[in-house]
């Protein structure tokens, strides 16, 4: 019989705090315990005073105090009494919707939208955003757009899918935050609105009257997100769904109700454990999902597709296209070996080393290869006019290459032409 024992390493304060309240009492009859226990003080002062709850003082007698913020005090004591204006009528005041939605159809259509945009990222034919959503996903590094060409993956974007839907909805909103001051937001308010979204309950409707302009074009980006529900553009009501609540009420993954677990703690990418590699190079992914078949179709080439399973091949062409894409060989690996079937788990290795080696190989092979435009200059007669050309060549800064043994150089193409003209000159005045 075997036993599994898993480490704990827990710090003082953690293990102070499982003590008994006797125990704890007992301790500060002793002056260094209290100062120890007083010391992590200043570290939660700190986080309080960088979010400007509060600023330091001195007081008489030399010692420091602190002040609570007066504007956060005020509102906070608003907020706790429930004094001040409602922050948003719920939909009853615009009467019963008769296209009212339901806690799991509100569910189903946040997930339905935001895969919409992990298949835009994986370049999936059926999915189509806006402008605004595209240029987004660009600014945040994890997909890029070259004159006249579709935007596609790069190597953040690859591990941005490898992430659980929550923390993908967490980086991405970060990433909006950070450019809403450039699109002619004001942050402040659209903050504002995510937290009080927070304390929406899921399932009820609200209303969108007082909202700015600002505001409502923000509401139509959320709803683009799947963050909330709103039958038309032009609605007078919205629904939050349960990943903006989560997310403005910053609840992670591991504390999500079981009724929520489906929705948010799983790969943002779909199910684990649905990939088999076999040592001929052989992919067998056991998947219905379509943005599952194309994360494979990344980095292989597809041979089959049948109901429930897809059948690829991994070749020397297909990885280092990836690679020229912006995926690494290592985030490939990490992929296959992360999405294993549960026969595979059960042998150690999970991938077969030959396939592991092989994609390294390919990716090294691809990092020897420098590719560089130019024009090559040969056939000369004489040693001497290499010479020269070559010397004036390295005069304008624009020599790539040179075999000086065979009389053969290469220039960029964009000092070709004048070191062509000079070339000229040189042969009409011997």
């Amino acid at each position: 019989m075997r036993l599994r024992v898993q480490l704990q390493c827990k710090n003082l304060h953690e293990y102070l705090r499982e003590l008994s309240p006797e125990i704890l009492d007992r301790l500060y009859n002793h002056p260094a315990t209290c100062l120890a226990v007083y010391r992590d003080h200043d570290e939660c002062v700190s986080v309080l005073a960088g979010l400007r709850l509060w600023h330091s003082q001195q007081l008489q007698g030399g010692l420091q105090g602190y002040i609570l913020n007066p504007v956060f005090k005020e509102n906070l004591r608003i907020a706790l009494l429930g004094g001040g204006r409602a922050w948003a009528d719920e939909g009853s005041t615009l009467g019963p919707d008769r296209h009212a939605r339901d806690i799991e159809s509100l569910d189903r259509y946040a997930m339905e939208r935001w895969e919409v945009i992990l298949h835009f990222m994986v370049g999936s034919p059926c999915a189509a955003v806006s402008q605004d959503l595209a240029q987004l996903l660009v600014q945040a590094g994890l997909m890029k757009s070259e004159a006249g060409e579709a935007p596609y993956i790069t190597s953040a974007g690859f591990q941005f899918l490898l992430l659980d839907t929550a923390s993908q909805l967490w980086y991405f909103t970060l990433q909006y935050l950070k450019s809403a001051q450039s699109r002619g937001m004001d942050l402040v308010e659209i903050l504002s609105f995510l937290f009080q979204l927070s304390f929406s309950t899921l399932g009820r409707d609200y209303s969108v009257e007082g909202m700015s302009e600002s505001l409502l074009t923000f509401l139509q980006h959320l709803r683009e997100f799947g963050l909330v529900f709103q039958r038309k553009r032009k609605s007078r009501r919205y629904y939050p769904t349960r990943l903006a609540i989560t997310l403005a009420a910053g609840v992670t993954t591991s504390s999500l109700p079981s009724s929520s677990s489906n929705l948010t703690s799983t790969t943002g990418t779909g199910d684990a454990g649905f990939i088999v590699v076999e040592t001929n190079y052989r992919i067998y992914a056991y998947t219905n999902s379509e943005l599952q078949i194309a994360l494979v179709a990344l980095f292989s080439e597809m041979l089959y597709r049948f109901p429930n399973v897809v059948v690829a091949q991994v070749t020397r062409e297909s990885v280092q296209q990836a690679i020229a894409n912006g995926i690494t060989a290592q985030q490939i690996i990490h992929f296959l070996r992360t999405r294993a079937h549960p026969v595979m788990l059960k042998q150690t290795p999970v991938l077969p080393p030959t396939i592991t080696d092989q994609i390294r190989l390919w990716e090294l092979e691809r990092d020897r290869l420098q590719f560089t435009e130019g024009v090559l200059y040969n056939q000369f007669l004489s040693q001497a006019d290499f010479e020269v050309l070559r010397d004036r060549a390295q005069g304008l800064g624009c020599l790539v290459w040179q075999d000086v043994a065979h009389r053969v150089m290469v220039v960029t193409p964009q000092g070709h032409s004048e070191v062509k003209r000079f070339w000229k000159r040189q042969k009409s005045n011997p």
